[in-house]
Parts: structure tokens; sequence; C-alpha cells
């Protein structure tokens, strides 16, 4: 690790993106603060599937979402609900979101998500690798399990186009993906291992960099809302704070799904809705341990095991973010366990964790330099990839900002393209 002599970088932001960014940055010479409204313990680097998904090449605007999304939309236990609002910046998020899903899109970005992806899953490796970077980091694929031979037949021909990007991909009938699971019974027609995808613990990751960060001289300043900026040209000369004014020579804004209001406050157009998710841990007995994690296609949930018990984490809810827990929601992820897990019988969870993702309406990250400003770079929206491109977004802005070029293409994730 190089000796701090290249300036000083603002974070605003301490969920993973911010942790990953700094974690990179100081290995680069650079002098680190951490700047996060939060105590740092409630964002969505902390509840979520823990879940590191090359497999995930496909935008959220993806065609097919939009007419399923409809028939999701009138049903309140349904993973994906848009809860409907005459909010102009939902309307407007929708209006783009549309023009977005289409087959065209779709293609032209799957391999800078690829990339992307496999760049953070080798530095996940890389990481794990690290004395005292222990965050259960297992590497042996997540299957995606399906009841319905028309839920199949469109899963097998992604998965074609998986292997066609290179993934290591292999499709199972229904005693080649119960084999993969002697444990637990599974109620499935058969299913799909995506090799090139892994899990981890998401608490132990986040305490871990935490820790470094801290023992390796990054200020990492909590209950620090930041409330506006000052400017001098085309510089942001001051971040302005719940506790007081901050100087830096870059700025990096992470903030997940508080994104668009930093962006409001930069006069950057950044458009984002936070996707409200649902998470609980679930018991589990020696003799029912899952050995892969799984998607449950149907009922989009996703099932990781973690810390030695189970986490299950569903339901995509767009709107303005609010404290509300909607039981039916919840109740939706619940009733979906026993119909692919007969032997799991799991109650309404009494702790229930909820979050935001933060999803453009394009379904791509923003990740670069902002032209509006010579010090602003930003690094978030990544929707349901947000832990799994941590460490590919930190890489990426110190790159940029030590002006070497980045690992993989980014160009098409430029935080300018909505202005």
């Amino acid at each position: 690790m190089s000796t701090h002599n290249k300036g000083k970088v603002a974070i605003i932001g301490a969920g993973i993106a911010g942790l990953s960014t700094a974690y990179y940055l100081l290995q680069d010479g650079w002098e680190v603060q951490i700047l996060e409204k939060g105590d740092g313990q409630d964002n969505c680097s902390y509840g979520n599937a823990g879940m590191i998904v090359p497999s995930h090449f496909t935008p959220l605007a993806a065609p097919g979402i939009v007419a399923q999304g409809v028939k999701w939309m009138l049903n309140s236990k349904s993973p994906f609900y848009v809860r409907p609002s005459l909010n102009f910046s939902l309307i407007d998020w929708g209006l783009k979101f549309l023009k977005h899903a289409n087959e065209k899109h779709v293609n032209r970005n799957a391999a800078a998500i690829r990339d992307l992806n496999l760049a953070s899953s080798r530095s996940y490796d890389e990481l794990a690798q690290q004395e005292g970077f222990d965050f259960e980091l297992r590497q042996n694929g997540i299957m995606m399990l399906y009841k319905s031979s028309h839920v199949a037949h469109e899963e097998i021909e992604l998965a074609e186009k998986a292997q066609n990007l290179g993934l290591d991909v292999e499709v199972f009938d229904q005693a080649g993906i119960q084999a993969l699971e002697p444990n637990l019974r599974m109620d499935t027609i058969g299913g799909i291992l995506y090799k090139c995808d892994g899990i981890l613990y998401p608490p132990k990751l986040m305490k871990t960099l935490t820790d470094y960060l801290l023992a390796h001289g990054v200020q990492v300043n909590y209950q620090t809302e930041v409330t506006g900026f000052k400017f001098s040209g085309k510089k942001v000369s001051e971040i302005v704070t719940s506790k007081g004014a901050f100087q830096a020579d870059e700025i990096v804004v992470t903030g997940g799904a508080s994104l668009p209001a930093l962006a409001s406050k930069l006069q950057l157009k950044l458009p984002l809705m936070p996707g409200k998710g649902y998470s609980f841990m679930h018991n589990t007995t020696d003799n029912n341990q899952m050995i892969h994690a799984a998607l449950l296609l149907e009922a989009r949930v996703a099932v990781t095991p973690m810390n030695n018990q189970i986490r299950f984490s569903g339901t995509m809810e767009l709107g303005t973010a609010n404290d509300k827990i909607y039981t039916n929601r919840v109740k939706g992820i619940v009733e979906s366990i026993p119909k692919y897990f007969p032997d799991l019988q799991v109650d309404y969870p009494q702790d229930i964790w909820f979050g935001y993702r933060p999803c453009s309406p394009d379904g791509l990250p923003y990740l670069g330099r902002t032209s509006k400003y010579s010090n602003v770079s930003i690094a978030g929206a990544g929707g349901m990839m947000g832990l799994s491109l941590g460490p590919a977004y930190g890489k990426a802005i110190t790159a940029l900002l030590s002006n070497q070029p980045t690992e993989t293409d980014i160009t098409g994730f430029n935080p300018d393209r909505f202005q």
C-alpha cells in the first residue's frame, strides 16, 4: 500500500460502494474520509441476499418485465410492485424505464454488465485471501429453480445466452438439480446452476472492511448528513453537512437510494427509484443444511445459506421511500418457500429487515466522473447487483481518479446519460 500522496478524497455513503471505494483509494495512496448520514448499520449492504451475480447480465429494464409487472401490480403479494402515485419523479422514471425495456438495450449492455460483475467477483476472491478478511465467501454457484415449463423455457434460453457470453452455466433436470442439494427435498421441474456466481455474509463483509479502513487511518464520520455543496467554478469546493463543512480534492458520491437527493443538491439528473426489498433469517437444523444459494424464479425469492442460517429475501416495491412493512409482501415470500422446499417450515418472521435498492430506469449503474464538475464522481444505482458490484465500483473510481484505464468498459454507465 502506498503512502498518502495523491490528495484527499471525500466519499459520501458508507454502503458497500463507499467502503470498497475507500479501500482501493487507500491502497492507491489517497487520504480518505467517509461521510455517512446513518450509523453505518442500516444500509442496504447489510440485509441483502449476499449474492455475487455475473448471471445478472440482463438489466432490470428487460423486455417482458413490463407485461409481467402490469399483472403483478394488481397483486399485493406479488414480487414486483409499483405503488401507484402522482409523483412526478416516479412517472418520469416509469417513462424512461418503458423506453429501455427492449431486446436491443439488453443486448447492447449485457457484455459490460457481465464484465463488471466478473471483475468484482475476482476482487472478492482477492479480498478473501487477505488476512482477517473472512466474510464467508463461497464461490460454488447459485441455482435458478423453476416449477413451470413456461419459466423453464425462458430460463434455458437465458442460460444459452449466458453460455454464449462465456459464463459457466449448467442446465439440470429435476433429478440433477436435486442431487446438488442432498439434504433438502426440492419440488421443481428442473433448474440451472450458474457456477460463475457466489455468495457471502454481508454483515461480516461490512464489518471487516470498516475495521480495516479505521485501522489504516480512514476517517469515517457517522451521523453526518450532507445538506449541500459550495461551488467554485467547475469545482465543488466544500461539502456542507449536519456536522460542519468538509473539503477534499475529489468527491465520490455513493449514497445508495439517497443518490437522487444528493444529485439534486449538485444540480445533476440521476433518475433513480428506491426498490424496497425485505429479508429475514431462518434457523436451520443439521439435517436440512443448504449447500448452494437459490433463486425461486416464479416467486422471485432469493434463498441464501449464511451464518449457519438461511436468509430469505425478495420483492421489489417501487415508490417513494417509507418505513412501513407491508405484511402482504412478506407473506408472499413466506408462502412461496414450501412450494419449492416442502420440508422447510417457515413461519411469518418476528424480525423483518427492509432496505432500498437504488434502481435506475435503464437498469444500469451510474459509474464514472460527471462532466459538470472537475472533481465529482458517482458510483451507485446497482439495483439488485449492488453488493455484487461493490469492489468493481471501488476499482473503477480509483482508476479514474488516478487517470488510469478502468479494468472493464464502463462507458455505458456514464452518470451524465440522462442530463
